[in-house]
């Protein structure tokens, strides 16, 4: 048994973990290598496209290599059913090598796993620790307005988890690289969603940064409004008591307010366990 008081922290965790696997997706592979898990609403463009294993159950859809990726891609936004990002990402087998690239836009389409890189930005003080969180554009596709870490974003192609959040750190909040490049690696975390754009399985490789006092983030790419140096007691409340937070960003915290020792023994080992299930 736990305590009600942690409810709204499970609650936030299992709205990232409500992917039934598969679910109704098929298997997708390249060659002989296994990819992803496409959703029902691309199987007739795959399809159509010579891609299916059969003329009616659509059980396995396989595309000849990962050379193939990249223009199924172009092919699926053009057929309108994604947005895309025109940015490339790395599509992974099973065994987790590269097998190609596609347009991120239509790895949930695909259901192909995604990385991505989220940063505390920590600033120790008399009266205690601070965490710097970003106000999201209201024009961005996904959760505008809401809170978000001080930098975060996906690996793109071609880049480490580090010089992924270095990239991201300086985009969005003019964190110089040599600053940037001090962040430390504490967590990666897991989860496989279901959203309207397909099956998100994620991974969040999430960095602590301690910044001077007297750092002050700036807005650089538009993607965030302005930042908000906040008590890390107060980032726990709106974490506990609203919805007021990026959907992934309070997995990193919970996983911060752990680390941080701001749940007891037992309930730390509780939530550890909720956020290593998938």
């Amino acid at each position: 048994m736990t305590s009600d008081s942690l409810a709204p922290f499970l609650d936030h965790i299992k709205s990232c973990q409500t992917a039934i696997l598969p679910g109704g997706r098929r298997p997708v592979l390249a060659g002989d290598r296994r990819f992803g898990l496409a959703d029902p609403k691309v199987f007739e463009a795959l399809a159509a496209l010579g891609y299916a294993s059969d003329d009616r159950g659509y059980e396995v859809f396989r595309v000849p290599d990962g050379a193939a990726l990249q223009p199924l891609g172009v092919e699926l936004a053009d057929r309108g059913l994604y947005r895309p990002h025109h940015e490339l990402f790395d599509v992974f087998d099973e065994g987790g090598e590269v097998i190609g690239q596609i347009d991120r836009g239509a790895l949930p389409l695909l259901g192909c796993t995604a990385a991505g890189v989220h940063l505390n930005g920590l600033v120790k003080k008399a009266d205690g620790l601070y965490l710097w969180m970003g106000h999201r554009a209201q024009n961005k596709r996904l959760d505008p307005g809401k809170l978000d870490h001080l930098a975060a974003g996906g690996i793109c192609t071609g880049l480490t988890p580090l010089e992924a959040l270095i990239k991201e750190a300086g985009e969005e909040a003019a964190i110089p690289p040599e600053l940037a490049a001090k962040a430390h690696p504490v967590a990666t975390l897991r989860y496989a969603m279901a959203r309207p754009e397909g099956l998100r399985q994620d991974t969040l490789f999430c960095y602590d940064l301690t910044l001077p006092e007297d750092f002050i983030p700036q807005p650089v790419d538009g993607e965030v409004a302005f930042f908000e140096l906040m008590p890390i007691d107060t980032v726990f409340r709106l974490v506990r008591d609203t919805h007021d937070i990026k959907f992934n960003v309070n997995l990193v915290l919970i996983d911060l307010f752990i680390r941080r020792g701001l749940f007891s023994e037992a309930d730390s080992a509780f939530l550890r366990r909720a956020l290593d299930q998938r």
